[in-house]
C-alpha cells in the first residue's frame, strides 16, 4: 500500500514520519527530494536562475534558500513560477524512488508530501494520513520553531490550505495537540486498522 502521509506546517508530520521510518516502512520525503533536485549543477537549479536571476545563488554555487524565500512568500505569482518548475522536477524523482521500492518488494511505502493536497498529488497514493494540530498551538509552534513574529507565522500557515480541509480529505487524521505517546498510539491503531502494521 503507498500511504501519503501530509500536514501543514508545524503541525508535526515530520514526528509522525520518524515513527514510521523506526517502524521500519520506507519513506520518500518530499522535502528531501526537493532539495536534491536543486542541487548544484541540476537542470532545475539552471531553470530556477533563469528565472530569478544569480542574486538567488550562494557564493559556492548552491541554491541560496533565504534570498529565494523572501522573493516568493511575499509574490504569489513568483511562487507560482517557482512551482511551476520545481514540481514536475519533484513529482519525478519521487516517482522514480517510488518503483525502486516497489521493485525491492516493499509491501507498504510512505510518501511524506507536506504540500499533497495543494499539488493534487492525491493519485500517487492508496490511502491519506493526515496529521493536525489546533490553530493555536500551530501558531505557538511556528513562532517558537523558527522565531516568528505572529504575522510571519500567519502568513506562512495562509501559504498553505487549511488544515480543515486537509482533515476532510484524508482517509484518517492523527490529532498531534497532545503527548508523543498519544501520537503514536493513534498512528499504531490506523496503521493496524489499515492491515499494514510491521510487527
Amino acid at each position: 500500500m503507498i500511504i501519503g502521509l501530509t500536514g501543514s506546517i508545524a503541525s508535526g508530520k515530520s514526528t509522525v514520519s520518524n515513527m514510521l521510518k523506526a517502524l521500519g516502512y520506507p519513506i520518500i520525503d518530499a522535502d528531501i527530494v526537493a532539495r536534491v533536485v536543486v542541487e548544484k549543477g541540476t537542470e532545475t537549479l539552471e531553470m530556477i536562475t533563469e528565472v530569478f536571476g544569480q542574486e538567488i545563488i550562494a557564493e559556492d554555487g548552491s541554491l541560496n534558500r533565504g534570498k529565494l524565500g523572501e522573493i516568493i512568500f511575499s509574490n504569489p505569482s513568483k511562487r507560482k513560477q517557482l512551482n511551476d518548475i520545481i514540481h514536475p522536477a519533484i513529482r519525478a524523482e519521487m516517482l522514480r524512488q517510488k518503483e525502486e521500492l516497489l521493485m525491492e518488494g516493499h509491501p507498504t511505502i510512505i510518501m511524506d508530501i507536506p504540500l499533497l493536497f495543494e499539488s493534487k498529488l492525491q493519485s500517487y497514493v492508496e490511502k491519506i494520513l493526515v496529521v493536525t494540530v489546533t490553530e493555536e498551538m500551530q501558531l505557538e509552534r511556528l513562532m517558537a520553531r523558527n522565531n516568528f513574529t505572529l504575522e510571519e507565522a500567519k502568513a506562512r500557515i495562509q501559504s498553505q490550505l487549511p488544515l480543515s480541509i486537509k482533515e476532510k480529505e484524508a482517509d484518517a487524521v492523527i490529532y498531534n495537540n497532545g503527548t508523543l505517546d498519544s501520537t503514536e498510539q493513534q498512528l499504531k491503531k490506523i496503521l493496524s486498522d489499515w492491515n499494514v502494521l510491521i510487527a
